[in-house]
């Protein structure tokens, strides 16, 4: 017998939201396929009355709010999130279908970005030039910006959120999230360690919706910025929508992740990196690589190392210590499988078909296993498109200028990665390459919380990427401030040790 499913609904200065849902969305378990939650979607009222109230706790409780008290809030919800990975793990492969471990790793680097914005005091500090003209003084100050959205994407529900919102409330604004309707519960988790850390309510809420949803928050006038992370033609529509709005938004789109291997590489090495960083998640990351570039003579020989470890991979439900999950929905996996015929019509040889074989999985879920294409070719669909499934395709190449060439000539410029034992050959693909992040040895080159995440060309809208200093810069406003002031007046006196408050 199958239990009722959950309801899951919107935050709200702190506490679920209390109204009744218009329009609902199903969540499924992608592992058994069988339906778990109904999520109410926010229409564009609810967003606004959400909108007002953050505005109203940014002016109330946290514009003011001194670097010391905030930076307490931050400690505090830095530890909970530690205490509480596992719990939140868990959610994410029962919404998400990530294995357990995959999931846990996930809400450790979003911890990351916590512990960066725990240095806010630091990192809001501004630059002071004294007698830049006679007893005149030059200075500069960072403000907040006021209610900032982030809309963020199925993939990683937990990771994604936590790039943007640490640094946002310790920037001092108030926020509003959107996540994925298709794995929502993660961020409501989140959002209830905010407010056991003691953030003020109305500081964060959560509002769960579709594409009104998405435009409400675009064209409100109290949302001064918009964080985004999607596929690319709707970061391009959320960044136009966004900007001709007035916001400032900062939208990070797909990916095609190339994965060169010179033939000095260490290929054991470069084989278990290629599988990893190919099926890792079932492919559902916009870090994965899905374009591995062979230079020749070695092609051969590591399209079989390849093979050989895919063979030794179990797909189950993530929670039997299985190495891959199911796809996130039974739509997006049939839309995934539908790559492998048109690879093979379009003349790619089909190494591993991720269609056949067993999985660990009671129930009807949503499973591919790991696919192997060789013999790419750039015009071909599995090449071309954004695949976000467990499919690697191996495209051949002839020399380094080539594989250089195909790179650079790709739509997308997100992640990617060389492997070599010559240094020089290393540092000139990465001069070379016109690709935002790029890995050395290193098959997913997401950068520490302290650097900036962030691609190039069309995996890019605006010119800011997220968490580091640029997540910082992208939350401020700066201001230069002009003194001149006669002497001091006398102060007072005062014999007990200062404390910040």
């Amino acid at each position: 017998m199958s239990s009722t499913p959950t309801r899951i609904t919107h935050l709200v200065a702190g506490t679920p939201w209390e109204g009744t849902a218009e329009r609902t969305s199903p969540v499924y378990n992608p592992a058994t396929g069988a339906q778990t939650g109904v999520l109410d979607l926010a229409s564009a009222q609810v967003v606004g009355d959400v909108v007002g109230r953050a505005k109203q706790a940014w002016l109330d409780e946290w514009r003011d709010a001194s670097l010391a008290k905030r930076t307490q809030v931050l400690f505090k919800f830095r530890q909970l999130l530690d205490e509480r990975k596992e719990d939140i793990a868990a959610l994410i492969t029962a919404e998400h279908g990530k294995v357990l471990s995959d999931a846990v790793g996930e809400v450790t680097r979003g911890l990351e970005v916590a512990e960066f914005a725990c240095g806010i005091p630091h990192l809001m500090k501004g630059g002071f030039t004294e007698n830049a003209s006679t007893k005149v003084d030059v200075y500069s100050i960072r403000q907040s910006l006021g209610v900032v959205a982030v809309i963020s994407p199925f993939n990683f529900p937990a990771m994604v959120p936590l790039w943007f919102v640490p640094v946002a409330i310790a920037c001092g604004n108030a926020v509003v999230i959107k996540p994925s309707e298709k794995d929502p519960s993660a961020v409501n988790a989140v959002a209830a360690l905010w407010k056991e850390a003691g953030l003020p309510d109305g500081v964060l809420n959560v509002v769960h919706g579709d594409k009104e949803a998405v435009d409400a928050l675009l064209t409100h006038p109290d949302v001064r910025a918009v964080s985004f992370v999607g596929s690319t033609p709707i970061a391009k529509y959320v960044y136009e929508t966004g900007t001709a709005h007035g916001k400032r938004v900062q939208a990070l789109g797909g990916a095609k992740n190339h994965m060169v291997v010179l033939p000095d590489a260490d290929l054991d090495l470069a084989a278990d990196a290629a599988v990893n960083a190919g099926f890792g998640s079932a492919g559902e990351r916009c870090m994965a690589i899905s374009a591995l570039v062979a230079l020749e003579p070695i092609a051969d020989e590591l399209v079989g190392k390849i093979k050989d470890r895919m063979g030794k991979l179990v797909t189950g439900d993530g929670t039997r210590g299985c190495d891959m999950g199911p796809l996130v929905t039974k739509q997006h996996r049939d839309k995934v499988a539908s790559y492998l015929d048109a690879g093979v019509e379009a003349g790619a040889t089909l190494v591993v078909d991720g269609r056949e074989g067993d999985v660990d999985a009671d129930g009807d879920g949503f499973f591919l296993r790991p696919t192997l294409f060789d013999d790419v070719t750039p015009e071909m669909s599995v090449y071309t498109d954004e695949i976000f499934g467990p499919v690697l395709s191996v495209v051949r190449a002839k020399s380094y200028d080539e594989a250089i060439e195909l790179i650079n000539a790709n739509q997308y410029g997100n992640g990617t990665a060389i492997f070599t034992n010559d240094g020089g050959a290393a540092r000139r693909f990465q001069h070379e390459v016109e690709v935002g992040m790029i890995g050395i040895n290193v098959p997913i080159p997401v950068p520490m919380a302290y650097y900036s995440f962030g691609g190039w060309k069309s995996s890019l809208f605006g010119d800011t990427h997220a968490h580091g200093m640029e997540g910082v810069h992208f939350f401020t406003r700066g201001k230069v401030v002009t003194s001149r002031w006669l002497d001091p007046s006398h102060g007072g006196i005062e014999l007990g040790f200062p404390q910040n408050v």
